[in-house]
């Protein structure tokens, strides 16, 4: 569906991604992981077409991603970003209604399709309760169900979650990627996030890519991926990795780091005297 081939991306005489390849196949969700500054973020700009990459190819449906039209491109790409803003008074039907801009020009009118695709994502975000409600009024799950409801209006084939579960409570992340998985389940629309939580990782996705230093250092299922080897290598910590027991994904606990102060270090009131 979606596929990156020898990605090479710099930021003046930085190489920020070398030679990245990762494929999204159809009714797949597939996970970054990897620590700040492993360059996924970036990776999502190319995939998504708002970045050129200086080497390699993005494919859509097998066509490279430079021949699609920006208008074409939103309509098969639905991209949520980490942070999104709405105005104080903009209610959830009106925000999901703003994902249909590209199946229309500026100068068209909203039509009977728009309606029923805004209602048809509103519902599969189960918000038809709240459609009326200011977005500012939600709480942090819902207004991201909103956001991810406006994106499902565009009707894309693929969808980018760039860190879907940021600033949201325990209850409130898992609400959401079980939205997503949903979604995925039910209307074979395929996913492509970014996820830090590896437990999250573990339990929501069917291939896990895991980034260090721009570069992939593994793709796979969870079980393979999520080694105690892998997480000291990727992320400099120790980890005990088991089986769960009802759904045998990997389940990853860190083990604390053992910091030391130093007795003999003076305190910043010697260090004045």
């Amino acid at each position: 569906m979606l596929e990156a081939q020898g990605l090479g991306i710099w930021y003046g005489d930085k190489r920020i991604v070398d030679d990245v390849s990762i494929a999204v196949g159809s009714n797949e969700v597939v996970t970054l992981i990897g620590p700040n500054g492993s360059g996924k973020s970036t990776i999502f700009k190319a995939l998504s077409g708002r970045l050129a990459p200086r080497t390699g190819t993005v494919r859509l449906e097998g066509a490279d991603l430079t021949s699609w039209s920006a208008r074409r491109r939103a309509r098969a790409i639905g991209l949520l970003n980490q942070k999104n803003t709405a105005p104080e008074d903009m209610t959830v039907r009106e925000l999901v209604g703003y994902g249909r801009h590209p199946h229309r020009r500026w100068y068209e009118r909203s039509t009977a399709d728009d309606g029923e695709a805004v209602d048809w994502a509103i519902a599969h975000t189960e918000l038809g309760a709240l459609a009326d409600r200011p977005v500012a009024q939600l709480s942090g799950g819902e207004a991201q169900r909103a956001w991810l409801a406006m994106v499902l209006a565009q009707r894309p084939r693929v969808l980018l979650l760039d860190e879907p579960t940021t600033y949201l409570d325990i209850a409130h992340q898992h609400e959401v990627l079980e939205v997503v998985t949903s979604l995925n389940r039910t209307l074979g629309i395929s996913v492509l996030m970014v996820l830090h939580d590896l437990n999250q990782a573990a339990t929501f996705s069917d291939r896990i890519v895991a980034l260090s230093g721009g570069r992939v250092v593994a793709d796979g299922g969870p079980t393979a991926v999520l080694t105690p080897d892998l997480i000291r290598d990727v992320y400099g910590m120790e980890a005990e990795v088991q089986a769960h027991p009802a759904t045998g994904h990997p389940r990853i606990h860190l083990v604390r780091r053992q910091w030391t102060i130093a007795a003999n270090v003076p305190s910043p009131e010697e260090n004045r005297c």
